[in-house]
Order: structure tokens, then sequence, then C-alpha cells
């Protein structure tokens, strides 16, 4: 009876020393050198939102449908593999310098190089060529982006596995992300017209200078996390011992994690068809185009000083309510977009920032709400598998994302969208609905997904104290074999 209670107590014992190895705290200063390298990685990616299709027809001179096609062939094709495949690759990594950390200091480079080859592109190639020019820089660029991308991304779900923490963690760095994406939407344009008036180089050396330096600053801020030593994982980081087709279809049995990936896919769809067709709103709906970079920073701006109230909801009412609540506000702002009419109007503005207000929930609740379904997998697997999981959101949010793009440049080709012209009437009102009504009815979608949504912070609590058990137990005893589910 006695070995029994001591083994008892022994089991007890690990498993509260689990339940408070999971629930670390991190210091800010660790915050900050984490979420720093988030910054230049967010620059290159809105100024691709917000500018790729926009580069490609008016820039370059490249069909609209040729380009938005070529887009959504890469995302089909090379991106449906490399994002499960990377994510796998890094659960199998097992160096000195731990799983995710070799991917940034070796990764960082070329990712910058390849940034700047996207905008490099020459102008009057045929649409063979252009197709094909597209396809290519896209694919090299993506594969460097997904390896760094991921690789930094599992690090959310690895340094803390305490609910209010995440949500602390991802707040600090979607603080450097919304800068970053503040200045690639902001003054991806404007540097480049700066550089053509001042230096009299033509629009395309002017983009590619722009990509030059954006490159650059992803490159070092990304380094700041690769080279922080103590940025250790509070969680096992032994290599996944599953298959890689396994690895993949199993993370589809993670019912919070199938959900997650319906929301998240219909959301990326949404919030792409916004970010790409809003300059071709300012520009022909409401004849603002010198205005372009001001409404995208109030917006941004907005959604920047959103971001810890946001956090402070969360903290009040969950994760998934507080998404909800932000797409909703957001909705509202879209919509009265698609009435304004065809004229100057400052009701853009109030717009920018309502919208603003709203979409600060995209920037926070997903990124801490994430790395909860990987504690689910943990205690149905036995493993701690980050970087598939990771790897398929990405995946996910690529495809949809291209999809999102490829709309967007079929939607203009059919209204008749002629580049830097009057736009007919009908080209009009694709523009509005491909920026406003079709966004709406999706965003719309994700609400009561999001109510429905399984993971709160008691179902949390219970997780984490269920796998501290289940972890001290293992620990225990060094001869059970890993389970593979």
């Amino acid at each position: 009876m006695r070995n029994n209670e001591s083994g008892h107590g022994y089991l007890m014992s690990a498993r509260e020393k689990e339940i408070s190895l999971m629930k670390t705290k991190l210091s800010l200063g660790k915050k900050m050198r984490f979420g720093v390298g988030d910054f230049g990685m967010s620059i290159i990616i809105a100024s691709l939102q917000f500018y790729m299709l926009f580069y490609y027809t008016d820039v370059v001179g490249i069909d609209p449908a040729i380009a938005g096609t070529a887009m959504l062939v890469g995302k089909l094709t090379w991106d449906m593999i490399n994002d499960g495949l990377f994510g796998f690759i890094i659960d199998k990594t097992k160096t000195k310098w731990g799983r995710q950390r070799p991917y940034l200091l070796f990764g960082s480079i070329p990712l910058a190089l390849s940034f700047w080859l996207v905008y490099s592109l020459p102008s009057g190639m045929s649409n063979v060529a252009a197709f094909f020019a597209i396809l290519g820089t896209f694919v090299v660029f993506d594969t460097f982006a997904t390896f760094v991308n991921i690789a930094y991304s599992t690090m959310t779900a690895s340094l803390t596995t305490d609910y209010d923490e995440r949500t602390s963690l991802a707040t600090v760095r979607m603080s450097f992300n919304v800068v970053g994406y503040i200045l690639g939407a902001g003054i991806t344009t404007l540097l480049a017209s700066i550089l053509v008036n001042s230096t009299g180089v033509d629009a395309r050396t002017a983009w590619s200078i722009v990509g030059l330096v954006f490159g650059l600053l992803a490159a070092a801020t990304i380094l700041i996390p690769g080279l922080s030593k103590d940025l250790k994982p509070v969680v096992d980081d032994t290599p996944s011992k599953f298959p890689p087709l396994s690895s993949l279809w199993s993370t589809f049995k993670n019912k919070p994690f199938r959900q997650f990936m319906l929301i998240s896919g219909i959301m990326s769809v949404a919030f792409m068809l916004v970010t790409t067709m809003m300059a071709y709103y300012i520009k022909y709906q409401v004849d603002m185009e010198p205005s372009t970079s001001l409404i995208m920073l109030l917006m941004l701006g907005t959604l920047a000083l959103c971001l810890v109230p946001c956090k402070l909801v969360a903290d009040k009412i969950g994760k998934a309510k507080t998404y909800a609540l932000g797409i909703g506000i957001a909705s509202a702002a879209l919509l009265v977009a698609f009435f304004l009419p065809h004229s100057t109007s400052v009701i853009i503005f109030g717009i920018a920032i309502i919208a603003g207000i709203g979409f600060s929930a995209q920037w926070v609740c997903p990124h801490s709400m994430m790395p909860d379904v990987i504690e689910y997998d943990e205690l149905m697997t036995g493993e701690r598998r980050e970087g598939v999981y990771y790897g398929v959101w990405g995946m996910v949010g690529k495809i949809t994302g291209a999809l999102g793009a490829a709309i967007c440049g079929w939607g203009l080709k059919i209204v008749g969208y002629v580049d830097n012209v009057a736009q007919t009437d009908v080209a009009l009102f694709g523009i509005r609905m491909l920026f406003s009504v079709i966004p709406v009815v999706l965003l719309v979608l994700c609400i009561p997904l999001l109510l429905r949504y399984p993971i709160n912070r008691k179902t949390h609590a219970k997780l984490i104290e269920d796998l501290a058990a289940k972890r001290a137990e293992r620990n225990s005893t060094p001869s059970t074999p890993s389970q593979n589910g």
C-alpha cells in the first residue's frame, strides 16, 4: 500500500511539475526578441497582398487573367506540397540549435534575394513568358518563405503552453507584425514613386529596388530570434516518428483543427479579396489614388492601436468570441463601402478606421488559437508536432489566398477592367462587389463557426491537466514505446 501511495505521490508531483513548466511565463525581453522576427516578414507579405496583382498589371503590363492564373497555379502545385512537407521536415529536425532556429539562420538571406526577384520582372513579355516568369519567381520565393515562416511560427506553440500567455505573446508578435504590415501596405507605392521622381529611374527599376530593400529588412529581423539562444522550447522537442503521409493526414483527425482550418480558409479568401481590391477601389471607385497610402495607413494604424484592447477583450470573453466580434465590425465597414458613390468621399476614411478596429482580431486571435490545437494532438498521439500543423495551416492559407487573388484577376477580366483608364459602370460594379459584398458574405459565414469553437479557457485548462498527467506517467516509465495513433 505504501508503495502504491509513493508511486501515486510521485506521479502527482511529476504532473504538478509538468503543469508548472507548461505554464511558463515569458519575460518582456524574450517576447520582444521573438516578436521582432515578424516585422520584416510582414512587410513583404503585406506588399504582396496589397500590390502583387497591381504590380503585374499596372507596372509590368501583364494581362490580369494571366497573372491571376499563374499565381493560382503556383499555389495549387508547389504550395500543395511544400507547407506540409516543410512542416514535417521541421518536426523531424534534431540539431544543437533545436528544431526551428537553423531555418531562421540559414534561410534569411535566400529569402531576401528571392523576394527581390519577384519585383524584378521585365516588361513587354508575351502571355506565355509572363505566365512562367510569375510562376518561376513565385516558386523560388515561396520555397524560402515557407521554410522560414513555418519554423518561426511554430515557436509560438513551443515557447509557452499557457492559454493567456499565448495571447500575450501573440499580441507582442502582432505589434511588430502590424507595424511591418503598415510599412509594406502603406509605403510600397510611395517609396517606388519617390525613387522615380528623385532618381529618374523607371517604374520597374523603382519596384525592383523596393523589393531588395524589403527583402533585406526581412532577413535582418528574422535573424534576431534565430540568434537568440535563450528562446528555448518548454515542451518536448523530440523528433516526430510519424511517417510523412501519416503525419499529414493525422492532423485532420483533430476536430478543433478541422474547424479552425475551415474558418481560416474562408477568412483567407475574404481578406485576400479586400487587400487585393483595395488599391483598385480607391483608384477607380472613389477617385482618390493620391490618398491610397494615407487610407491604408489609417486602417492599419487603427488596427495597431486596437491590438492591446483586442487582447484584453479576449482575456474576458475568449479568443473565438473576440474573433467573431471583430469579423462583425469589419463586415459592417466593408458593406458601407459598397454604397459609396463614384466620386471622392471622406467617408472612406471612417470606413478605414472601423475596418481597422474589426480586423485587429484577425491579427491577435488565430495566432493564439492555433497553438491550442497542438496540445489536443499531443494528447491523442503522444508526440509534439508543431511543424506539420503550422505547415498545413500555411498550405490552406496560401491556397485559399491564391484562390482569392485568382478570383480578383478573373473578376476584373470578366467585368472588362482596363488598366489606367476610366472604368465603365460594369467594371466599377465588379470592383465594388469584389472589394465589399463577396468578402462580407464570406466573413459572416465564419461567425457561427467561431461561436461554436470547442477550445476555450476552461476546456484548454482541462486539456493541459490531462496532458501533464500523461507526460508525467510517460516520463516515469521510460521504456514505454511512443504511440503514433
